[in-house]
């Protein structure tokens, strides 16, 4: 987030009259007021007014006259200056303030990616590689998205060595990216891979090499939850004889209903009770690990019952 405020007020700040018109406006009872005063003034000099304030709670509570401020001033807003809002905590989609910031301004989230959402992890990895300047063909996109996960600061700092290391107007090919990046990366999306397929002794491997990573063994956990999620609902769709693609993809919660077509057939030679008996396992694994039991021992022993689980027969 940090970068993005970085190479925004850059963009729109002239470093000439930066001091005449940027103001960093940090959290205090009437910091929201003094913003919204010195947004509305009119810039010195060349290029814009940037203000920003910092760490704002106006999308978690917002009082009434606050709210009637911001309802005056936001749709009037000059032309030339930029009014940046930050937050560390996720707005309430429900109080008036969040709709009406919504309404008026551009709204970007840096809330870490759900690691099984491959869609808006390669959406992340083409906005950044196109901020930092990188060329990637579509197969490129795809294997640092599947590489690096939801990992934005691991993401950033190979893209910025890929910069590096091609010409600015090249493409960069997977063969290179691979060698750079390191085609042996490993995720917790592979792991449910060798899972599914029932092969047991590459998915304690794949463990091994998480955990090696320094990979939380319950961020492991939550991405096999919403994969075989995923993979449950796209079944049972399936067999109650569902053909709406958007149905299916709305129950699934999959953003890109294009996407079925592999899933369709990654759930092929599987059964839905066997679907069905994978979550309470991954339950059982999850409540173990909050519970303190020791984490390697209880993630080989979950994933070598549920590698057996998948290994059988469709029934």
């Amino acid at each position: 987030m940090m970068q993005a405020v970085n190479a925004l007020r850059q963009s729109f700040l002239d470093p000439i009259w930066a001091s005449f018109n940027y103001d960093k406006i940090l959290p205090a009872t009437d910091a929201v007021s003094t913003g919204l005063n010195q947004a509305m003034t009119p810039p010195f000099g060349s290029g814009y007014r940037f203000v920003w304030l910092v760490d704002t709670n106006i999308t978690q509570h917002c009082s009434q006259n606050l709210l009637e401020d911001l309802e005056r001033t936001l749709p009037h807003i000059p032309e030339k200056t930029v009014l940046l809002f930050t937050t560390p905590n996720k707005p309430d989609q429900r109080l008036k303030s969040t709709k009406l910031i919504q309404k008026w301004a551009e709204v970007r989230d840096f809330s870490l990616i759900p690691p099984w959402k491959t869609e808006l992890l390669e959406q992340q990895v083409k906005e950044m590689a196109h901020d930092i300047g990188v060329k990637l063909t579509p197969i490129g996109i795809t294997f640092l998205a599947e590489a690096l996960g939801n990992n934005r600061q691991k993401l950033h700092s190979e893209l910025t060595k890929l910069q590096l290391y091609v010409h600015k107007y090249a493409v960069l090919n997977l063969e290179v990216i691979t060698t750079l990046v390191g085609s042996q990366t490993k995720s917790s999306l592979k792991l449910a891979t060798a899972i599914r397929s029932g092969e047991t002794v590459k998915a304690l491997e794949l463990v091994e090499d998480l955990i090696a990573q320094n990979e939380h063994p319950l961020r492991i956990v939550a991405t096999l939850v919403g994969q075989f999620r995923i993979w449950f609902w796209v079944k049972l769709m399936i067999e109650t004889g569902e053909k709406d693609e958007k149905a299916i993809a709305q129950a699934a919660e999959i953003s890109n209903p294009k996407r079925l077509c592999f899933l369709r057939q990654e759930v092929n030679f599987l059964s839905l009770n066997q679907l069905q008996k994978t979550l309470p396992l991954l339950l059982d694994l999850e409540v173990s690990l909050k519970q303190g039991k020791e984490e390697i021992s209880i993630l080989q022993t979950k994933i070598i019952e549920l590698c057996q689980l998948l290994s059988k027969k469709n029934f």
